[in-house]
């Protein structure tokens, strides 16, 4: 049965991205992108009711590896913490989405969304069990992250990988653009306290391992297999937008 959630109604946040999407034109978000973004908006505020809490989906090495809850591998992508998380996240992926989707095309940048969520997460509760493993300290297996910062991270590893070397904006530094998803990961991780370094570091791992692996290749295969149309060749993205705050929250379970 749906889980009874609170309609949290049009809080600042809801709003902010609201308004950002009317400025920008509906009709010019390519609809992958549009769907993803109000999707997870109607999901935030109650207007979805899916038949979990965030609770129950939150992603931790634990509950996926000993408590085989493998629906957490997706589903704890797409639930926010709060109002600001949710805008800072669709709003970084919103300039994402634009350029990556009319590149790639719509149902090959669906696919590719489907695939670094999950390699994201997969990633997330490696690093859980490796870091109990290696610390001798339960609590990375057990820290419990909801947020598509993770996979905002992957789709800026594979955005700069396939840009030709320059400099970038982080935080007000520049920056050469191989080392700007590795700063904002420090960055984010001081100014953001709560923030899922683990979660973070997850998304560029799964980004790596797609943009400089054969998995990416791979994974091209079978997409081109499905949607019937061959990703574009690398080097003709266009810069990264200016850089905003991508938050993955989380909390110990």
């Amino acid at each position: 049965m749906p889980r009874n959630r609170n309609r949290r109604g049009l809080e600042l946040g809801v709003m902010l991205l609201m308004w950002d999407l009317m400025n920008v034109g509906l009709t010019h978000i390519p609809p992958v992108t549009l769907f993803t973004i109000f999707g997870q908006a109607l999901l935030y505020a109650g207007i979805i009711n899916p038949p979990w809490s965030k609770l129950d989906v939150c992603i931790s090495a634990r509950s996926v590896m000993k408590g085989k809850d493998y629906r957490r591998l997706f589903l704890s992508a797409l639930e926010h913490g709060d109002d600001m998380h949710l805008y800072y996240n669709m709003i970084s992926f919103l300039m994402k989405g634009r350029s990556l989707e009319r590149r790639y095309g719509s149902p090959n940048f669906a696919f590719l969304l489907i695939v670094l969520s999950l390699l994201t997460s997969v990633t997330y509760v490696a690093l859980g069990v490796l870091g109990e493993l290696v610390f001798d300290d339960s609590y990375y297996a057990t820290v419990c992250a909801i947020g598509f910062s993770g996979v905002i991270f992957a789709l800026k590893v594979v955005t700069s990988a396939e840009e030709a070397p320059g400099m970038t904006m982080v935080g007000g530094v520049m920056l050469p653009l191989k080392y700007a998803t590795w700063a904002e990961l420090v960055l984010i991780h001081l100014l953001v306290p709560r923030s899922s370094f683990m979660g973070h570091l997850a998304g560029i791992l799964a980004g790596l391992a797609y943009a400089k692996t054969p998995l990416g290749a791979l994974t091209d295969s079978a997409i081109t297999a499905i949607t019937g149309d061959a990703p574009p060749s690398a080097g003709s993205v266009k810069p990264n937008p200016p850089w905003f705050l991508d938050v993955t929250v989380s909390s110990p379970k």
